[in-house]
């Protein structure tokens, strides 16, 4: 069974904070926000959530930054790439991402106060 993933920038708009908070399976110190979830589910992204989470643990530029900007960029081939910014465009981070079915162009995701949220929800 195939079930197509749905998200539009629209849909991020409506989080404009979090009634709950969701613990990261497995980086128990880094929480995720309604939204960040929303896009989890809806995208079928928790490998991106997951990216984001390991990053604090295991790669020290980017742990040692306290807000993070983290922007997926999805080609046209189904490829992608990853990055991480301090918020000021200055990149402490980068990935290629072989293959994603993500359903969006571009997103952005901020990490800060060991949580992953929506720029809305900032």
């Amino acid at each position: 069974m195939t079930t197509t993933k749905t998200l539009s920038k629209a849909d991020l708009s409506q989080f404009t904070g979090s009634e709950q908070w969701y613990r990261h399976g497995i980086v128990r110190d880094v929480l995720f926000t309604d939204g960040a979830k929303y896009v989890a589910d809806q995208g079928g992204a928790y490998w991106l959530l997951d990216e984001i989470a390991l990053a604090q643990r295991y790669t020290k530029r980017v742990a040692g930054e306290e807000f993070q900007r983290w922007t997926l960029k999805v080609k046209d081939d189904r490829t992608a790439k990853l990055t991480c910014d301090d918020g000021n465009g200055n990149v402490v981070y980068s990935k290629r991402i072989p293959f994603t079915d993500f359903p969006l162009e571009e997103i952005s995701l901020y990490y800060c106060n060991k949580t992953i949220l929506l720029p809305s929800e900032y």
